[in-house]
């Protein structure tokens, strides 16, 4: 299982924090989501072989997000 901790560029209200938890859940292969919201920051936990940390960023900047940074462990 990979865990990825991405950095969103800021997280204006509630509703944002479940609209990106809730796409995350939707994808395949993603295990666990956990959407910091005051520090804007999304934990993932996933299975690497289903889909990549570079998904997940990609999912959440086709909400709308900007992913500034992120961190991954295999």
């Amino acid at each position: 299982m990979s865990k990825a901790i991405l950095q969103l560029d800021a997280l204006s209200c509630p509703a944002c924090m479940q609209k990106i938890q809730g796409a995350l859940e939707k994808q395949g292969g993603v295990e666990n989501v956990k959407v910091l919201f005051n520090a804007a920051k999304v934990k993932t936990e996933f299975d690497g072989d289903q889909i990549s940390a570079d998904q997940l960023a990609d999912t959440i900047t086709s909400l709308g997000y900007e992913v500034q940074s992120m961190k991954v462990k295999e």
